[in-house]
């Protein structure tokens, strides 16, 4: 059982039926938890009704709500998100939110040193008040993991590449890894190329691509891993790669074979796909016949 800690976004998900608890960041820290891992989350909500039902439903669900601030001055955060034909989504993220004013404190900082692995995402840093309190607790960790999540016109190239620098495991999906490997000013052309070119300009020896439903690609101490994909009918894609991500970092803090471990988070990614919201219940008997079927 490993320790993590993940920071940034909580919200509501609305669809246009419906509304599902989300916030990337959160997703990983609830599907990391149901491995039986220990793990908090550091946010905020604002002092409102929304606010009050995603700490009971983060607590309910094992996530250490200790360090979740109220803000008595923005509302709790929302996301409008459509889907198209495919079942993949775009997204409206309202602004200023109670997130993007999550302030440092020294019970965080004392949480984030004491924890395995902390877990960031970029889309948090488009406000100063949430930025300075990520680049802060970014000093007191002691394993990095940061998964990009570009949104329109919320990122700054001089962010990504500081958020890059600090990590020891970043997370890709395809499409942000070439756009980063241009801020970069690679020459490459093949994934693996930029994925190793990208390992030694941020000197990060840990490096992830997911690729939809082709699967994903592991860099992990010089050495690549693979999965192809499995075959589902894709209902939803919203926080398909943030269980893909909580579900990697488990595995590999645990110290599950690399092979085994990307494995495992493709197939837990497409279960999540297959159903609808970001957050299905997955039992270890669904994952292990999914992979392996009778």
């Amino acid at each position: 059982m490993s320790n993590v800690v993940c920071f940034g976004e909580v919200l509501w998900d609305v669809f246009p039926t419906h509304k599902k608890i989300g916030g990337a960041p959160l997703n990983v820290a609830l599907r990391t938890q149901s491995f039986n891992n220990e793990v908090a989350m550091i946010s905020s909500v604002g002092n409102d009704k929304r606010g009050k039902m995603l700490l009971e439903f983060i607590s309910q669900n094992g996530v250490n709500i200790d360090h979740i601030q109220v803000n008595e001055k923005f509302k709790t955060g929302k996301v409008k998100v459509m889907l198209n034909e495919k079942g993949s989504a775009s997204y409206d993220i309202d602004f200023p939110r109670a997130w993007d004013n999550i302030v440092v404190t020294e019970k965080a900082i004392d949480l984030v040193e004491k924890s395995d692995a902390f877990v960031y995402g970029s889309l948090v840093a488009r406000n100063d008040v949430s930025k300075n309190t990520l680049f802060t607790l970014l000093e007191h960790a002691n394993y990095n993991v940061f998964d990009l999540n570009l949104r329109s016109p919320y990122y700054t190239k001089e962010v990504l590449i500081h958020l890059m620098n600090k990590a020891d495991f970043i997370k890709f999906n395809d499409d942000e890894l070439f756009e980063v490997s241009v801020y970069l000013d690679s020459k490459y052309r093949s994934m693996e190329q930029n994925i190793s070119y990208i390992a030694e300009k941020t000197n990060t020896k840990h490096i992830c691509v997911t690729k939809g439903h082709h699967g994903a690609v592991l860099l992990y101490d010089d050495k690549f891993y693979y999965n192809s994909g499995y075959l589902i009918k894709v209902v939803d894609t919203v926080g398909a790669g943030d269980s893909f991500l909580g579900s990697l970092i488990s595995q590999l803090l645990n110290k599950i074979d690399p092979q085994e471990a990307i494995e495992f988070a493709c197939a837990v990614g497409a279960l999540v796909a297959q159903n609808e919201g970001a957050n299905p219940k997955l039992l270890p008997a669904d994952i292990d016949a999914f992979i392996n079927p009778v």
